[in-house]
């Protein structure tokens, strides 16, 4: 028998009811997978935006705690303390207002909320950010192939470059014992053999000053230490970073007579804006190169130097640095920008990291070279020419995070036409010493080397990074 016509409908309306219900209940789910991917990148671009806000004032002078840093006896911390620490963006944002004794606390999702400087809201359109790490292909428009021609028969000019050094802490107080020169010992004259070598002195040379107040760690290096870093070849330094005023001005001051009293250049740093931004011109085999320094890491703007103020080259507001870049590039054949940027322990570069290497290049640079966040980050080739986005640490403290631990040395061989190809000499950075790896863990650092760089270079075994091109 059949069933009766109203127990069919009946069913058929239960059926109908069970695929609204069904087809409602994924229209819900999808719309809550909106929202919340929506939430999810308002929340992301309002960090991005952050990050780009310039440093607060002095009353809010709290740094950032550093990985793997050694403070100086007035430190408010143990070195030990700062391998633990959650790493910061590299723009400290605490209000513009003064409050006394304010300081960051570290957070691992969030960071500090700030009020702009009025004066360096420029910033965000001089260095507009960038889609992180593009292709090769767009990566580099005008398709210009970065490094060297194979068949390049000029002159070329090597240049090395390393990374942060301190003589602060455990790291200090080891080269007390073992003498300066041990740093270099592992070595074998590497910075003898070529033509210009550059670090970043991430410390104040002096046996005065007072220690920054409100800031967590404050280095203080002894003068005779340069003569050992002078000794083993490295020919300039960078002072344009977030500790070289970590004994006032006096400090600042006293760091450029030792450097001057040596012959030792230095760049990033002076006793006012004109001398803080000006480059250092060396002359190499017929070639003539300028160097630049720069930073986008001060714990306080009032670190920026001024007319007739000491203080660092900022790139808060790249204005400045990008009118120095060109002006450099009138009077050189080669120019190098070497910048403290980006965030602490972060093997990834970030969107204002790229903004603002790309605007150095358009600006004129030839070869870009960073650092600050302790660890190394990746090589972005751009219009033919190489961004190196962290040389990570060299003559340092050595804490519990393993990705401090290695680092490399940046070889770079350029001709007169600004054209660089680019080598790894990859690096065990010990207690105050870096050592050359041995062969297997050199090739896993070359291979991580090149999966940071998200596709855009391959790293040969010998070192060698080229273009990855598609």
């Amino acid at each position: 028998m059949y069933p009766p016509r109203s127990g069919s409908r009946q069913g058929k309306k239960r059926s109908s009811r069970r695929r609204r219900r069904r087809a409602w209940a994924w229209i819900n789910v999808a719309l809550l997978l909106m929202i919340t991917a929506a939430l999810a990148y308002l929340f992301m671009d309002d960090r991005a935006q952050r990050s780009a806000a310039p440093p607060p004032a002095a009353s809010a002078a709290a740094s950032s705690p550093e990985a793997d840093a050694g403070a100086a006896p007035d430190a408010v911390a143990t070195p030990e303390a700062e391998v633990t620490a959650t790493p910061q963006p590299s723009t400290p944002e605490p209000a513009q207002a003064e409050t006394p004794a304010a300081q960051a606390t570290p957070e691992p999702t969030a960071e500090a909320t700030a009020t702009p400087v009025p004066s360096e809201q420029a910033a965000a359109s001089e260095t507009p950010p960038v889609a992180q790490a593009t292709p090769a292909t767009a990566g580099n428009p005008g398709g210009l192939v970065s490094g060297l021609p194979e068949n390049n028969t000029g002159k070329t000019v090597k240049l090395s470059f390393a990374g942060d050094i301190i003589f602060s802490g455990k790291a200090g107080a080891l080269l007390e014992q073992k003498g300066y020169d041990y740093s270099y010992s592992a070595l074998d004259g590497m910075f003898k053999k070529d033509d210009l070598t550059v670090v970043n002195l991430e410390t104040p040379i002096t046996t005065r000053g007072v220690g920054a107040k409100n800031k967590q760690f404050v280095f203080k290096g002894p003068p005779k230490a340069l003569d050992a870093l002078k000794a083993a070849g490295i020919d300039a330094v960078n002072l344009a970073n977030n500790h070289t005023l970590d004994q006032g001005e006096e400090g600042l001051l006293d760091t450029l007579k030792h450097l001057n009293d040596r012959g030792i250049p230095h760049v990033g740093a002076g006793k006012n804006s004109q001398e803080a931004y000006s480059a250092q011109y060396f002359e190499r085999k017929g070639i003539k190169i300028a160097l630049l320094g720069f930073t986008r890491v001060m714990p306080v703007i009032e670190w920026k130097a001024e007319t007739g103020k000491p203080g660092l080259a900022s790139v808060y507001d790249s204005a400045e640095a990008l009118k120095a870049i060109a002006a450099a590039k009138q009077k050189a054949d080669l120019v190098v920008v070497v910048v403290h940027w980006g965030r602490e322990r972060m093997e990834q570069y970030d969107k204002t990291q790229q903004g603002l290497g790309r605007s150095f290049i358009d600006a004129g640079a030839d070869l870009v070279m960073g650092g600050h966040p302790h660890v190394l980050q990746g090589i972005e080739p751009y219009k033919g020419k190489w961004i190196a986005y962290s040389t990570g640490n060299f003559i340092f403290t050595r804490g519990s995070v393993p990705a401090t631990w290695e680092t490399a040395v940046f070889q770079a061989e350029c001709s007169k036409q600004g054209q660089c190809s680019l080598t790894l000499k990859p690096m065990d950075a010990e207690l105050a010493q870096p050592v050359p790896m041995n062969e297997a863990d050199g090739q896993l650092l070359l291979h991580r080397m090149q999966s940071i760089s998200s596709g855009l270079i391959r790293v040969r075994n010998d070192g060698t990074v080229v273009q990855a091109v598609k």
